[in-house]
Protein backbone atom coordinates (compact mmCIF):
# COMPACT_ATOMS: atom_id res chain seq x y z
CA UNK A 1 0.00 0.00 0.00
CA UNK A 2 1.60 3.56 -1.05
CA UNK A 3 0.39 4.94 2.71
CA UNK A 4 -2.38 7.38 1.25
CA UNK A 5 -5.66 7.46 2.39
CA UNK A 6 -8.83 6.65 0.84
CA UNK A 7 -9.50 10.29 0.45
CA UNK A 8 -6.13 11.56 -1.16
CA UNK A 9 -6.76 8.78 -3.51
CA UNK A 10 -9.64 10.08 -4.06
CA UNK A 11 -9.01 13.63 -4.43
CA UNK A 12 -6.65 12.24 -7.07
CA UNK A 13 -8.88 10.46 -9.26
CA UNK A 14 -11.33 14.28 -8.75
CA UNK A 15 -8.69 16.22 -10.15
CA UNK A 16 -7.92 14.19 -12.95
CA UNK A 17 -12.17 14.11 -13.72
CA UNK A 18 -12.64 17.81 -12.96
CA UNK A 19 -9.64 18.93 -15.29
CA UNK A 20 -10.77 17.31 -18.31
CA UNK A 21 -14.55 18.70 -17.65
CA UNK A 22 -15.99 21.46 -19.58
CA UNK A 23 -16.66 25.03 -18.16
CA UNK A 24 -19.59 24.70 -17.62
CA UNK A 25 -20.21 21.50 -16.33
CA UNK A 26 -17.57 22.58 -13.75
CA UNK A 27 -19.81 24.88 -12.30
CA UNK A 28 -22.55 22.62 -12.20
CA UNK A 29 -20.68 20.71 -10.14
CA UNK A 30 -18.90 23.49 -7.99
CA UNK A 31 -22.91 24.80 -7.30
CA UNK A 32 -23.85 21.27 -6.22
CA UNK A 33 -20.50 20.87 -4.05
CA UNK A 34 -21.50 24.06 -2.56
CA UNK A 35 -24.94 22.88 -2.04
CA UNK A 36 -24.62 19.99 -0.23
CA UNK A 37 -22.23 21.64 2.24
CA UNK A 38 -24.45 24.29 3.00
CA UNK A 39 -26.75 24.07 6.17
CA UNK A 40 -29.55 24.39 4.23
CA UNK A 41 -28.78 20.42 2.74
CA UNK A 42 -27.13 19.50 6.53
CA UNK A 43 -28.45 19.08 9.78
CA UNK A 44 -24.98 18.76 10.93
CA UNK A 45 -21.19 19.57 9.69
CA UNK A 46 -20.98 18.16 5.90
CA UNK A 47 -18.34 15.17 5.64
CA UNK A 48 -15.42 15.14 4.26
CA UNK A 49 -16.28 14.00 0.42
CA UNK A 50 -18.34 17.13 -0.11
CA UNK A 51 -16.32 19.60 0.98
CA UNK A 52 -13.25 17.63 -0.73
CA UNK A 53 -15.31 18.39 -4.04
CA UNK A 54 -15.89 21.86 -3.39
CA UNK A 55 -12.76 22.69 -2.55
CA UNK A 56 -11.17 20.80 -5.90
CA UNK A 57 -13.97 22.52 -8.02
CA UNK A 58 -12.83 25.46 -7.12
CA UNK A 59 -9.04 25.31 -7.37
CA UNK A 60 -9.92 24.11 -10.95
CA UNK A 61 -11.98 27.03 -11.50
CA UNK A 62 -8.78 29.34 -9.61
CA UNK A 63 -6.06 27.15 -12.13
CA UNK A 64 -8.26 27.99 -15.49
CA UNK A 65 -9.09 31.87 -14.33
CA UNK A 66 -5.84 32.81 -12.44
CA UNK A 67 -7.01 36.80 -12.70
CA UNK A 68 -10.65 36.39 -11.97
CA UNK A 69 -12.17 36.50 -8.81
CA UNK A 70 -14.25 33.45 -7.32
CA UNK A 71 -16.55 35.23 -5.52
CA UNK A 72 -17.99 32.36 -3.88
CA UNK A 73 -20.02 31.57 -6.90
CA UNK A 74 -18.36 28.15 -6.54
Amino acid sequence: MSGKTQIELNGEALRRCLQRMPETELLRFGQAAKYICSHEANYGPPCEVPILQLREARAEWRRRHPGLPLNESI
